[in-house]
């Protein structure tokens, strides 16, 4: 029997991974060995387990933390936006806002015709925002010095108070008024060549600093006189405030000023932000004014004392041209003058109107008034005979003429053309009965041409002039007042008495003004001069008559002041003068005053000047031809025809025993 074969041993398979499928007939997985904890290798020992402690209580105080900060901010928001909203708005807004005033235009000033003797031309407040001085705002430590230095060539300013303007605590302040459009030009040129280097700077990581952002301006106005000294003492001048600081300027000042305006506007980084609101109250100009004077006749009125006062050395002089009829007065010209476009070169002594300011003693013009009481109260006629001795001794005075002279045999009219302080005070000792009562009637014509009063002008610093009541009136006064001396008169005053002679003897109020221009294009004439009856109309007549001789009688003192084919009247003045300092007579005034064409009187020209110190000191020969020059300037400019009559030719003297 074959051996039977032994039996086959089973070997098992590899274990296959259960898998979650359990009985379900699924595919098991391998199961990876778990490496030991600790990286121990699994011979060695494994090493004991760390425990990580719980987060919780430190998440709890991280919330903590976080819940307090929330609550500080929900506290200031609180108090920003609710308790305190309307507080911190305002301060908000205070920061945010600049509030600056717009300058209104200044007024013209014309002359008659409506040229510009004063305007206005555009001009620069510079201004600046200090805050955008700080370190924080400009990038630099020292930006005020900086900016100050740059700025103080530019503006003629100081470098110190213009560090310590921009230094200073606040939003806004003016660094210089009224600066021309060149210079802010050059201010703007700079800021734009800074902001540009320090936008390169900041490009380069620096911090972009820059001095000059918080530079900046306003517009506004600068006053200018377009004819340089021409008229100056009657115009003055404005300000660095913008104010009238003399002259018209000062005196119409709040016609001529307008109302300034407002501006309110957001700014941010000295920049105004347009979308921002802002609000504006317009500026409203202020009133045109046009003068009497005549632009032309001013000229030539001012260069022709400009010229003697420089030729004969003396101090001062004036000039003044009237509408006899009108009492307009058509120039007022001093000399030595000034340009208010430069006051620094101005001096105290030429600032202000001298012709209105100085008063002083009128010498022999004065004397019109003294025949005109003589002729208007029946004392004498112009042929009355009057012996002029060479001496007269009255009260505690030996008085005498100007010159030496045998006893002259005068009229009336000759004691006039000859200028006799002797006949004068016999003239007028006829007044009265006794020498008190001649006194106060002499004072009393004086008044009534308006010696020891303003002018009507209203003009700043103007005098009235010098005129004791008559018991007032010293022993020796009695008999000089009546020939121009112990009283005193300003430039207009004298004028004025001429143009009352030649006006009929009524005098009209001396005006400046003709009328004022609004912003509203209307002209307002100025109100009518007062106008006063002084004398008579005959004893006005009789007086020019008289006049005539002192120009055309070969024995006057006045034919300097001839002109061809013109009547003339008028009146020559030497008189002693005080000097002004020391209160003592010192030099003389010389002067000389009348009118023309003298059948037709229209045109009063005067002239004075004060302690000529170089040639002649008589007023026939300095300032007679001075009258002549202007004179003849005025008749032809205003196209006045020549006379159509000879003079009177009144006699001067007579031959004793007649």
């Amino acid at each position: 029997m074959p051996p039977k074969d032994p039996p086959r041993r089973r070997v098992p398979g590899p274990a296959r991974p259960r898998s979650s499928a359990g009985r379900s007939g699924a595919r098991p997985q391998t199961r990876r060995p778990r490496p030991p904890a600790g990286g121990a290798t699994r011979r060695g020992k494994a090493p004991r387990s760390l425990r990580l402690g719980s987060p919780r209580p430190r998440l709890r105080l991280v919330g903590l933390g976080l819940t307090l900060v929330m609550l500080a901010f929900v506290a200031r928001l609180l108090q920003v936006q609710a308790v305190d909203a309307h507080a911190y708005a305002a301060k908000a807004e205070k920061n945010r806002y600049l509030e600056y005033t717009v300058a209104a235009e200044r007024g013209e000033i014309t002359d008659r015709n409506g040229v510009a003797l004063a305007t206005s031309v555009d001009a620069h407040n510079i201004t600046a925002d200090p805050k955008l001085f700080t370190p924080e705002e400009s990038k630099a430590p020292d930006a005020p010095q900086q900016a100050a230095a740059l700025l103080a060539p530019i503006l003629g300013k100081d470098v110190g108070k213009l560090t310590e303007q921009l230094s200073a605590k606040s939003r806004y302040t003016v660094l210089a008024y009224r600066q021309t459009p060149q210079v802010w030009k050059q201010i703007k040129d700079l800021k734009a060549a800074f902001a540009e280097k320090a936008s390169e700077d900041r490009l380069k990581g620096g911090p972009g600093a820059n001095v000059l952002a918080g530079v900046l301006q306003e517009p506004t106005t600068r006053r200018v006189y377009p004819n340089g000294g021409l008229a100056a003492g009657i115009l003055g001048f404005v300000n660095a405030d913008g104010k009238g600081g003399g002259g018209l300027e000062s005196q119409l000042d709040k016609e001529l000023a307008g109302e300034d305006g407002k501006i309110r506007y957001a700014q941010a980084g000295g920049r105004r932000v347009p979308t921002a609101g802002s609000s504006e109250v317009p500026a409203v100009p202020g009133s045109d004014i046009e003068l009497t004077i005549d632009r032309d006749i001013q000229w030539a009125a001012q260069k022709a004392i400009s010229d003697q006062v420089e030729k004969s050395k003396a101090d001062r002089g004036y000039v003044i041209v009237q509408n006899t009829r009108t009492g307009e007065l058509l120039a007022m010209a001093n000399a030595p003058g000034y340009d208010p476009n430069d006051l620094s070169q101005a001096t105290s002594a030429s600032l202000g109107n001298a012709a209105l300011q100085d008063v002083y003693e009128p010498g022999s013009t004065s004397k019109v008034m003294s025949i005109a009481a003589v002729l208007e109260e029946g004392a004498a006629a112009p042929g009355t005979h009057v012996t002029v001795p060479n001496r007269l001794h009255r009260g505690d005075r030996l008085f005498k003429d100007d010159v030496d002279h045998p006893t002259w045999y005068l009229t009336l009219n000759g004691v006039l053309a000859k200028s006799s302080n002797i006949g004068t005070i016999l003239a007028t000792g006829q007044l009265g009965k006794t020498q008190a009562e001649s006194n106060k009637v002499l004072y009393d014509y004086l008044r009534k041409f308006g010696l020891g009063r303003k002018t009507g002008l209203g003009y700043p610093g103007e005098s009235p002039g010098l005129l004791a009541h008559p018991k007032d009136w010293s022993t020796s006064q009695q008999y000089t007042i009546p020939f121009g001396q112990g009283l005193s008169i300003n430039a207009v005053q004298a004028a004025s008495v001429y143009s009352t002679v030649a006006n009929g003897g009524v005098r009209v109020a001396p005006t400046l003004v003709r009328g004022t221009k609004g912003s509203d294009g209307r002209f307002t004439p100025a109100e009518a001069p007062e106008e006063t009856r002084v004398v008579s109309e005959k004893t006005a007549k009789t007086l020019a008559a008289m006049l005539e001789s002192v120009v055309d009688d070969r024995e006057g003192t006045g034919t300097k002041a001839a002109i061809p084919g013109y009547r003339v009247a008028g009146k020559t003045g030497t008189a002693n003068r005080v000097d002004p300092v020391r209160g003592v007579y010192k030099g003389y005034t010389a002067s000389f005053a009348g009118f023309a064409p003298a059948d037709d009187p229209q045109i009063t020209v005067y002239c004075a000047i004060q302690n000529p110190t170089e040639g002649s000191y008589f007023g026939g020969q300095i300032c007679g031809p001075i009258y002549k020059q202007v004179m003849e300037f005025a008749l032809k400019s205003l196209q006045i025809p020549p006379s159509g009559s000879k003079p009177p030719r009144l006699p001067v003297s007579f031959e004793p025993g007649e």
